[in-house]
Order: structure tokens, then sequence, then C-alpha cells
């Protein structure tokens, strides 16, 4: 099982990556999803994500998560075949958390070069952790 630090990697790259690699048949846990990047301009982004969360409802419509973790999981299964028994198969081997928990504390820590924050242009962007705060999140 493959344990990645999501802490300062941009969100979209850092999810088309591990939809590969879950494609491959890896196991993925990703940590630190309040950590993540969002590129962009702050105050469109999170217009953005407030716009998608009033589309629906839990009962009609497409749902759109509030904290972190559900969030990047969403993003990631985007990227997956996720209504074919392939995409169903890859998405379960995934599994995101706020944070570090308990039983990965010890285990060694996976980044992405390719997915940094440093490969960005600007310094317009926002943690999703704040995106998800100002969605009513209490994570």
């Amino acid at each position: 099982m493959t344990v990645i630090n999501a802490n300062r990697l941009i969100m979209g790259r850092l999810a088309s990556i591990v939809a590969q690699k879950l494609l491959a048949g890896e196991e993925i846990s990703i940590v630190n999803a309040e950590n993540a990047i969002i590129s962009g301009s702050k105050i469109k982004t999170i217009e953005d994500y407030v716009k998608f969360q009033e589309i629906g409802t839990r009962e009609w419509g497409p749902y759109f998560p509030k904290r972190p973790d559900r969030i990047l999981k969403r993003t990631v299964r985007g990227m997956l075949p996720y209504k074919s028994k392939r995409g169903k198969d890859a998405l379960s081997n995934l599994k995101v958390y706020v944070g570090i928990p308990v039983e990965l504390k010890d285990s060694e820590l996976v980044t992405f070069d390719e997915a940094s924050i440093t490969r960005l242009s600007s310094n317009k962007y926002v943690k999703l952790g704040d995106v998800s705060k100002r969605l009513g999140s209490k994570y």
C-alpha cells in the first residue's frame, strides 16, 4: 500500500496521478487532505465550490461533499470510469484521511514532485481545508 502526503500538492495533478495508479491496481491512502492546494484565485475558487454545493441536496440532485477528504476522493472519482466494474474496483482501493491516522503513523509518506506547489507559475492558490470551512465543514 502506498501512503501519499497531500501537504502542498496541487489537488488536480495529485488526483490524476492517483487515478492512474488505482487503475493499475495499487492500494493508495492519502493523508493530510486538508493541506492540498487548489490553484487559482481564492475568491473565484470558493465561489465555484459554493455553486457546486448549492446545485443539489443529499436526497435530490448531485450531492457535493463539504469535508476535504471527501472532496479529494470525489475529485479522484471524476478521473476514473467509476460507473464500470473496473472503476468501482479501483475506487474501492482508495482511502483519504484528514490528518494522519494512528494506523498510518509509522508508514513512509510519499510525495510527487510533478504535483508540487513549486510547479505553479503564480502565487494564486487556496488550501482545500479553507474551502471546506467556507462550505460549512467542521472537520
